[in-house]
């Protein structure tokens, strides 16, 4: 081929090739297109008030912290940068043509020399994959491509933009990605402290992200020492060996974590609902608003820690904490674990499906009351019963194994008595409840025959964020909405849950300090300087404890426990999660009133009076002596259900109530009556032969009684398998399960009666 020709044809290729790289070249994007684009790994969740509450990964496929301007980015690191990659990085316009033409000759004579690829033309490479290199590097058309890149970069983008978006792009090490993430990997800290060690270590990492640690230790002190070094001063000496420790050191570091921050259960509960809601982009977002107060979580956590800190010696080592804001249903604090103190710090307890206790009777009196079967003054009977089930007799009874006798019903619930919520129950019905429960959202897995009567003493598993929101409820009148995370979330409109007067007065109740003084007393950490409400629970075996309540503006809901199930050491509904409700509750108003709430319309207010009717003895018939039950007050009452007074009567005091052989007692016998019977032949009146037992499942085994009643005798003792167990004509027997022979013998050893018995549920106590 002719010279002419040849050289035309070089020629034309050289067109060629330069009109296929320059189109993209051109078309390479704005640095504030490049920032609006940069996705880092983790997004951001804000408070209320801007502040950053978590830090939470969302993308497992690289480690990329947020994006970090340059004047964030610390001297030393921007300075050992240039000097390691481009020490002309200021003078020369996006090409250094004379490192270029050093490389060129160094390849032309086989010698190892420093690249000539600038700092704009790596960016190029990092914004364009096309200009990338590949295993085998970089083709001519790509070098040719990314030279004109560069010189396309460095027209439009100043130089510091240039120095930022490299710092911000560039891959330094396995999966870190940007100086945000390098630093607060392998130093624990932002880029703007990193000293002259560290950014030597960095600037080496750029040239080498996988090298050995040897090799990288080797470059950064080469680096270092360019640092330190001052013009016109002797060299620098750096101490190697040491850098070489510090690198190794550096590189097996993990201090930035995939989650950091004061809310991570909430975090991943917002983002996993803006993804049902179809509000999440296709990339994760970086930021994400939400109903949070910075200030309350704060204090809800360290409130949390210190509580349990606490009762660390009754086996108690996690919990959590739910605020939700009446009005809105905004969550205003989430905190679902007790962190290093739990050894389950990833389960969330605000979600976590556990026994509610008694904090589900309020639901059942506002039924109760709403369907009148119940008023606030209705007289409910506290004393031993005997519910016939399909697994047997179902014997409730009080956590604190004593029975009141006849009480109002306010005094019941706000006393938390096991005994009339069970009656309260058998007039509802579980199914109806369980209904019930369903329309307050809590819908539970099993039908209302599933558990029974046990319904009425929280057997099911609810989690507390819908507790808190079914108390929510209460709050609103009976109005129930939903609960949302972030400030524009979408919402279903209220619905009617419970009637509106009937909420009040459980509401009234609740709030009672008097009502409640029967078993929590009158200085309860439950009663507040301001008007608020709150019911306690304690679950099956004492596995978890509760305090749910709430104020004019504040639903407040705490759960205190073990994740794994384990039962706590002499933990009650006032020393578990109420003193924690009580402080958040305090912290909420310490400088916002709590006013109570205003009847709604069509409620009655009037007077009542209480008293046990009770023949004289001696008297005529018809004669009667009161015998005040509870002291006259002020009752509310949904329209046609009220009265002025309200008495039981309890039958002539000169006759004492027997039971027949073989019949189950109406009520408890005054143990007088008992030991005043004249029959010589002592029996046994309870229980009753072939008597199955079903112990209740909500109460602790050692906490539970069963009654023993004999009549006629003296002297009488009781013997459970052959061995004696107690004396006296009634005795309250701590049951274990299984089948029993019980035998009723004098001071002589004189059997007088037996009977076989059954005893099912509970755990097994230690016999003695």
């Amino acid at each position: 081929m002719p010279v002419r020709e040849a050289c035309l044809w070089w020629r034309r290729l050289a067109l060629a090739l330069a009109a296929a790289v320059a189109l993209p070249a051109h078309a390479i994007p704005t640095f504030a297109e490049v920032r609006q684009d940069f996705k880092p790994s983790d997004t951001l969740i804000l408070s209320q008030e801007g502040e950053i509450v978590q830090r939470l990964r969302t993308d497992a496929s690289v480690r990329r912290g947020q994006w970090v301007p340059l004047a964030d980015v610390s001297p030393a690191l921007r300075a050992a940068l240039v000097l390691s990659e481009d020490k002309r990085f200021y003078e020369h316009s996006g090409v250094d043509w004379r490192a270029a033409s050093a490389a060129a000759w160094g390849n032309l004579w086989n010698q190892r020399t420093r690249g000539a690829s600038t700092i704009t033309m790596q960016l190029a490479g990092l914004l364009d994959g096309d200009w990338r290199q590949g295993p085998g590097g970089r083709s001519v058309v790509q070098k040719l491509g990314q030279t004109v890149a560069a010189q396309v970069l460095d027209r439009r983008w100043r130089k510091d933009q240039v120095l930022e978006a490299y710092l911000n792009l560039v891959p330094f090490r396995s999966e870190l990605v940007g100086i945000d993430a390098l630093s607060r990997t392998l130093f624990d800290k932002a880029a703007h402290g990193l000293d002259d060690r560290e950014a030597a270590v960095a600037a080496a990492l750029v040239r080498a992200p996988n090298a050995r640690p040897a090799l990288v230790s080797q470059r950064a002190c080469g680096v270092l020492r360019d640092l330190q070094q001052r013009p016109g001063q002797p060299a620098v000496r750096v101490d190697c060996d040491a850098l070489d420790l510090f690198v190794t050191a550096a590189l097996q570091r993990r201090a930035f974590d995939a989650s950091e921050g004061i809310a991570p259960h909430f975090a991943r509960y917002l983002l996993r609902q803006q993804q049902a809601a179809g509000d999440k982009p296709a990339a994760p977002p970086e930021r994400v608003a939400s109903t949070l107060r910075a200030p309350l979580q704060r204090f809800a956590v360290q409130t949390l820690a210190q509580h349990l800190r606490e009762l660390q010696g009754r086996n108690v080592e996690d919990g959590a904490v739910l605020v939700l804001d009446n009005a809105t249903g905004a969550v205003l604090a989430w905190v679902g674990s007790s962190g290093q103190l739990s050894q389950a710090g990833e389960v969330d307890g605000v979600q976590a499906l556990r026994q509610p206790g008694s904090t589900l009777k309020p639901f059942l009196y506002a039924q109760a009351i709403a369907e009148r079967r119940l008023t606030a003054a209705s007289l409910v009977d506290d004393s031993p019963a005997h519910i016939a089930t399909a697994s047997g007799l179902y014997i409730p009874q009080n956590y604190d194994r004593q029975f009141k006798g006849w009480v109002s019903a306010r005094t019941a619930l706000a006393a938390s008595l096991n005994v009339p919520a069970v009656r309260t129950l058998v007039m509802v019905t579980p199914d109806a409840f369980h209904r019930q429960l369903g329309a307050l959202g809590l819908p539970l897995r099993e039908s209302g025959d599933y558990f029974g009567y046990s319904l009425a003493l929280g057997s099911p598993e609810v989690p507390l964020l819908h507790l808190t929101n079914a108390f929510r409820t209460l709050a609103n009148g009976g109005s129930r909405g939903s609960v949302r995370v972030w400030p524009a979330q979408p919402g279903a409109a209220p619905v009617r849950a419970i009637d509106a007067g009937a909420a009040f007065i459980v509401g009234d109740i609740l709030s009672d300090g008097n009502a409640r003084s029967r078993t929590f007393g009158t200085d309860s950490v439950l009663a507040t300087r301001f008007w608020s409400a709150v019911k306690t629970g304690t679950s099956k075996d004492m596995r978890d404890n509760w305090a749910v309540g709430w104020s004019e503006r504040y639903t407040v809901g705490v759960w205190v426990g073990n994740a794994s199930g384990a039962a706590m050491h002499d933990v009650s509904g006032t020393s578990g999660a109420a003193p924690i409700w009580a402080a958040v509750m305090g912290f909420l108003h310490a400088r916002e009133p709590s006013r109570a709430p205003a009847a709604p319309k069509g409620l009655v207010r009037q007077a009542v009076q209480f008293g046990a009717l009770q023949a004289a003895q001696g008297s005529a018939a018809g004669a009667a002596a009161s015998l005040p039950l509870e002291a006259a007050r002020q009752e509310w009452f949904v329209p046609g259900t009220q009265q002025a007074r309200f008495a039981i009567d309890l039958g002539p005091t000169d006759e004492p109530v027997v039971a027949r052989r073989g019949a189950k007692p109406s009520r408890a016998l005054p143990a007088a009556a008992v030991e005043a019977a004249d029959d010589p032949s002592a029996r046994i009146l309870a229980p009753v032969p072939g008597t199955i037992i079903a112990l209740d499942p909500d109460i602790p085994p050692d906490r539970q009684r069963l009654q023993f009643v004999a009549s006629g005798g003296r002297d009488l003792r009781w013997r459970i398998d052959g061995r004696e167990q107690g004396r006296g004509a009634r005795w309250a027997w701590p049951p274990w399960p299984g089948r029993h022979q019980l035998e009723l013998v004098d001071a002589r050893g004189k059997v007088h009666d037996t009977l076989q018995f059954e005893v099912r549920g509970a755990g097994v106590l230690s016999r003695k």
